[in-house]
C-alpha cells in the first residue's frame, strides 16, 4: 500500500506502531458486467420507471424557446440572464423518486475486486440520477434498509430556501434516518439549474456507495446539440469508508485503489471490468456534466485531441471559456461542451494527478475512460494515443471564470482582518488520535440525537461548543470570511471547502505556490488588498484553500438556516474540519412550516428510540 508522499505521511511517521489497512482479497480476474452505467440506470419517477437516455432532452413547457440553437432561452420571462436567487419559473411538476439503501457483504465491484461490505442505492454503487427541470418540485423518499447505520442525504449545492430542514446534514438540520426500515421524504424545489450530486452526510458513509447524481435542466451560455448527461468521476477504495475513517485518525490517507468513471473502470493489473464509454456524434457539439464525487482525490481531466469549453462551475452559469483541461476538486462540477471535430476514432479521457500528491493520487497509474466517435473505423478498439499530460494546476482552482449573472461585492479593498471574520484551519497533531482537524479553534462533533435545528426550534441558545457555530445575524448583507490554512504547522494541505445553503464569491486567495514548497502566506491587508476583487468574481459552492495560504470568500445573508461549511475530504470533516453558520436564527425558526417541524420531530423520535440501543458508538464528528 502506497501512502500520500509529501503530505500527511510526513507527520504520519510521528505515530508509533503505524497501523495497516485490512488485507483485501485478490481481484477476481473474470470481468463482470457492472450495472451502474448510464446504459441501464433506472429513474423512479411518479409511479413509473423512465429509461435514462444518452441524449437528455429537458421536459420544458410546450412552446418553449429552448432549442439546440438557442440554449440561452428557457421559457417566457426566464433565460440565462435571470437571477435564480430572485426568480424561479412556475412549474406544477412534482418529480418523485425513491432511494432504497441496502448493504451487501462480499460484493464483487466493477473492477473485479471483492469488497467485504458496500452500501448501495437501489441496488447499485451509483444511485439513480435525480432528473428535473428548473422550477420543478422534487420529492425523494429515502428508505434506510441498512442494518446498523443511520443515514441522511444531502443535496449538494441546492440552496434549500424555505426548506432548510431538508438539507440532509444530520446533527445540524435533522436526526439521521434510523436503519432497518426507517424512512424520510425530502421535499424541495429546483430553484437552481445545472449539475450536482447527492450523498450521505452520516460520517463518511458515502464512501461506501451512498451517492448519486443530480441533473436540473435549464438554460446555458453556449449552444449545443447533444446533452450527454452527468459523468461522475470518483476515487474507489477496496477498504470500507469506516475502516478508512479509523485508519486516517493516525495515518496519512492511502492512495485510492482505482478511479471510476460513471461507476466503472478496469482493474489496472488484471484487466477485469470495463472502461466507461461515451459516444460522440461527428460534427456535433456535446454537453458533458463533470462531477467529482470522491472522498479524497482531486482530478485534472482532459480529452486527448480535444478542448473543452466551460459553461458552468458548480450551479453557476459562466461565460464560455475554452481550456485544455479542468481541475476538479472533491465536490466540484464543471459543465463543459466538446466539439466532435477531430478525426473519427477513439480517444482517452484521462484523469491525472498533480500538486506533488498533495491533492491525492491512485494506485491506478493511468485512470481513463473512452470517448468514441459514432463513425469510428474501429468502434471497439482501444485508443492508441495516450495524450500529453496537462499542465499541473498545483491543486488550484480557476479564478478567471466570469458568472453570467453578475454580483458586485462592495468595498472589498477595505476588508480588514479581525478575529470575528477569520476562520483559521489547524491540524492538531498528538494524542490518542494523532490527527484532529480544527477550524475556528475547535473540531466539530455533532450530536446526532439533538441537531442544531432543534435548539433553534426550541429557542434554546445554549449551543454546545462542539457544534462549532458561527452566528451570522445581519439581514441581506454581504458577510466576509477569511480562511487561513495552518501557516505555522509542520505540514499544511490544500482543502476543498464547501458551503451549504449558498453560493459564495471568491474575492481572492494567496499567491500561487506549489503545495510541496509549503510557502507561508498570512493575509496582510496592506499587501494583499490588491489581490482582491469584488467585480463579478468567480462564484461557486466549493473552492480550494491553498496549502499554508488563505482564501477570502463572501456570501449574502439572504437564506436563514444552519449551514455547514466544511472540507469535502471525507477524512478531514470526519476528524472535525467544519463550522456551522447559524444564519439569522430567529428568521430561520419563524420561517419553518408546521409540516416540516412535524417531519423533523417524527424522524428524531424514531432515531432516538433506535440509538438508545445502537450496537456501536459514534467514532468521528458524525459528518
Amino acid at each position: 500500500m502506497r501512502f500520500l508522499t509529501g503530505a500527511l505521511a510526513v507527520v504520519g511517521l510521528l505515530a508509533s506502531g503505524v497501523a495497516s489497512l485490512p488485507q483485501i482479497p485478490e481481484p477476481n480476474p473474470i470481468p463482470k458486467k457492472y450495472p451502474g452505467t448510464s446504459a441501464d440506470l433506472e429513474i423512479r419517477g411518479q409511479e413509473a420507471e423512465l429509461e435514462f437516455r444518452s441524449e437528455l432532452e429537458p421536459r420544458v413547457p410546450p412552446g418553449s424557446c429552448h432549442s439546440a440553437s438557442n440554449r440561452a432561452c428557457w421559457t417566457t420571462g426566464f433565460n440565462i440572464n435571470t437571477d435564480y436567487e430572485v426568480s424561479t419559473p412556475p412549474s406544477g411538476a412534482i418529480r418523485k423518486y425513491t432511494l432504497t439503501l441496502t448493504e451487501v457483504d462480499n460484493w464483487t465491484g466493477p473492477d473485479g475486486v471483492v469488497k467485504k461490505k458496500v452500501m448501495l442505492v437501489n441496488g447499485k454503487i451509483l444511485g439513480p440520477t435525480i432528473l428535473a427541470d428548473w422550477g420543478d418540485f422534487i420529492e425523494v423518499k429515502v428508505i434506510n434498509n441498512l442494518l446498523s447505520n443511520g443515514t441522511s442525504i444531502h443535496w449538494h449545492g441546492l440552496h434549500q430556501k424555505g426548506t432548510q430542514l431538508h438539507d440532509g446534514a444530520n446533527g445540524v438540520t435533522e436526526c439521521p434516518i434510523p436503519p432497518n426500515g426507517g424512512t424520510f421524504t425530502y421535499k424541495f424545489r429546483a430553484t437552481q439549474y445545472g449539475s450536482s450530486w447527492y450523498h450521505s452526510h452520516f460520517s463518511a458513509q458515502y464512501g461506501n456507495g451512498v451517492v448519486g447524481t443530480i441533473q436540473i435542466n435549464g438554460p446555458a451560455s453556449l449552444p449545443y446539440d447533444i446533452d450527454l448527461g452527468v459523468f461522475p468521476v470518483t476515487d474507489y477504495y477496496y477498504a470500507t469508508a469506516d475502516e478508512l475513517v479509523l485508519f486516517t485518525k493516525n495515518n496519512g490517507p492511502p492512495f485510492s485503489d482505482n478511479v471510476l468513471f460513471n461507476g466503472t473502470n478496469k482493474h489496472p493489473v488484471t484487466g477485469a471490468g470495463n472502461y466507461a464509454e461515451v459516444k460522440l456524434t461527428p460534427g456535433k457539439r456535446h454537453r458533458l456534466r463533470l462531477i467529482n464525487t470522491s472522498t479524497e482525490n482531486h482530478f485534472q481531466l482532459s480529452l486527448v485531441g480535444h478542448q473543452m469549453t466551460i459553461i458552468a462551475a458548480d450551479f453557476v452559469p459562466v461565460n464560455a471559456m475554452t481550456v485544455q483541461s479542468v481541475f476538479l476538486a472533491v465536490g466540484q462540477r464543471y459543465d463543459v461542451t466538446i466539439d466532435a471535430s477531430a478525426t473519427p476514432g477513439n480517444y482517452w479521457f484521462n484523469a491525472t494527478f498533480g500538486g506533488q500528491d498533495f491533492c491525492g493520487n491512485s494506485n491506478n497509474p493511468a485512470p481513463a475512460a473512452i470517448f468514441r466517435y459514432t463513425n469510428s473505423p474501429n468502434p471497439t478498439a482501444l485508443p492508441t494515443n495516450p495524450g500529453t499530460r496537462p499542465t499541473d494546476s498545483q491543486c488550484n482552482d480557476i479564478l478567471n471564470l466570469t458568472p453570467v449573472v453578475q454580483r458586485t461585492v462592495p468595498a472589498v479593498q477595505n476588508f480588514v482582518k479581525r478575529p470575528a471574520n477569520t476562520l483559521p484551519v489547524q491540524l492538531q497533531i498528538g494524542g490518542t488520535q494523532l490527527f484532529t482537524w480544527k477550524i475556528n479553534g475547535s473540531a466539530i462533533d455533532v450530536n446526532w440525537s439533538k441537531p442544531v435545528a432543534q435548539y433553534v426550534i426550541e429557542g434554546n441558545t445554549s449551543y454546545p461548543t462542539q457544534d462549532n457555530i458561527v452566528h451570522v445575524d445581519e439581514v441581506d448583507q454581504w458577510t466576509y470570511w477569511l480562511i487561513e490554512n495552518d501557516p505555522d504547522n509542520v505540514v499544511s494541505l490544500p482543502h476543498p471547502f464547501h458551503l451549504h445553503g449558498h453560493d459564495f464569491v471568491v474575492l481572492g486567495r494567496s499567491p500561487d505556490a506549489t503545495p510541496a514548497s509549503q510557502t507561508r502566506y498570512v493575509f496582510d491587508a496592506a499587501v494583499d488588498k490588491f489581490r482582491l476583487t469584488g467585480a463579478n468574481p468567480v462564484r461557486r459552492d466549493v473552492a480550494m484553500l491553498p496549502a499554508r495560504g488563505w482564501l477570502l470568500i463572501a456570501f449574502k445573508t439572504n437564506n436563514p438556516g444552519a449551514w455547514l461549511m466544511h472540507c469535502h475530504i471525507a477524512w478531514h470533516v470526519s476528524h472535525g474540519l467544519s463550522v456551522d453558520f447559524l444564519e439569522r436564527a430567529n428568521d430561520f425558526r419563524n420561517g419553518l412550516s408546521a409540516a416540516d417541524k412535524a417531519g423533523f420531530n417524527d424522524n428524531c423520535n424514531a432515531w432516538r428510540t433506535w440509538w438508545a440501543t445502537a450496537p456501536f458508538p459514534k467514532e468521528d464528528s458524525g459528518l
